[in-house]
């Protein structure tokens, strides 16, 4: 418990340090900079980005409490096939029907591959799922109301990347990527919040409704605190892009979008650290849709979900090490090169 609290701390305070050197050495005259007219800009923009997306933050938190604590785990397993091509298919859209944040991702998907879910559709899901569902779809649409193409394009290229890679760990992968591939895990027949609410007594004939009550409880105490903790992530991000759009010149971020390559770094690098939810991350993204090319608006919104700083962590508690590094470099490598073909299309 206190490594992950520990973790989850340092996750926090990493995006809050990527404030500094954005501010030291893009912004040479911050003093200058740093009147009441910038100050009126940089809240402004705060606000609107952080009040768009407070609501799909909400959404997405309630939808995955619902998932985690009234889904049995077993349901999903029996929707993922045997063929391997059936498979990656299904687990690329399962998050049509199963629509949790990547931030409960990993642990689900954990507990199905003890109870045996194969390893690539367990890495497809878990890089898909975030992305490719009704919530994202909903919410990158109203985020960019006048390019649907982006909408299409994110959910087409985070599918293609998901399966791409559920692929390959089917093709390479021979043995169980798990830290700890033998725990036992207890079989649950009914779902979670189900178990984890029952009374503390062995008497039979207690109360049902009491029981039914304290199970609503603990699945609002969860989407509280999920809520809690997601929204610090959008309050940093909508922060950091409200002060790079108020200090840093509009000529300087259109030499870096300019750039062939440092548009994609800056973007990918930029989702890695933000750690931002898939909910809200397209009305973070959109503040920069006058700047960037929709290669590299693609990047940040396909990357960031799959792969981003927090995420690292927890899956480095949960696969081994040189399977974490690998799935990393796949994920960078597809993602940029994806964003990096539609933008030549489109």
């Amino acid at each position: 418990m206190k490594l992950a609290a520990n973790l989850k701390l340092l996750s926090f305070l990493i995006p809050c340090a990527f404030l500094v050197p954005v501010m030291i050495t893009m912004a040479p005259d911050l003093k200058q900079a740093w009147n009441s007219e910038a100050l009126q800009n940089m809240k402004t923009v705060f606000i609107g980005i952080f009040l768009e997306a407070v609501p799909f933050l909400l959404i997405g938190v309630l939808l995955s409490s619902l998932m985690q604590w009234f889904v049995s785990e077993e349901m999903v397993r029996k929707l993922t096939p045997k063929n391997p091509i059936g498979g990656v298919l299904v687990a690329g859209l399962l998050g049509i029907i199963f629509p949790i944040c990547e931030c409960g991702m990993i642990p689900v998907v954990r507990r199905l591959m003890h109870k045996g879910m194969p390893a690539y559709i367990a890495v497809t899901f878990i890089l898909s799922g975030p992305v490719v569902n009704p919530i994202v779809f909903t919410a990158t649409l109203l985020a960019f109301p006048s390019h649907p193409e982006i909408t299409i394009a994110r959910m087409g290229l985070a599918f293609a990347v998901a399966a791409s890679i559920g692929g390959l760990v089917y093709l390479f992968v021979r043995k169980n990527p798990l830290r700890k591939p033998k725990v036992a895990v207890t079989e649950v027949k009914t779902h979670p919040g189900f178990k984890m609410a029952q009374p503390h007594t062995h008497a039979e004939r207690h109360d049902h409704n009491h029981t039914h009550e304290k199970n609503w409880r603990s699945f609002f105490i969860h989407a509280g605190d999920e809520f809690v903790d997601m929204s610090k992530y959008l309050v940093i991000g909508a922060l950091i892009t409200a002060c790079i759009l108020t200090f840093i010149s509009r000529s300087d971020l259109i030499a870096l979008g300019n750039g062939p390559v440092a548009s994609y770094v800056f973007m990918m690098g930029f989702a890695y650290v933000l750690s931002l939810c898939s909910t809200s991350d397209a009305f973070v993204a959109s503040a920069f849709s006058h700047t960037f090319a929709l290669g590299p608006l693609l990047s940040f919104l396909v990357l960031g979900p799959m792969l981003d700083f927090k995420s690292t962590l927890m899956l480095l508690s949960t696969f081994r090490t040189r399977f974490v590094i690998g799935l990393s470099m796949a994920i960078i490598v597809l993602v940029f090169a994806g964003s990096w073909l539609i933008n030549l299309l489109v």
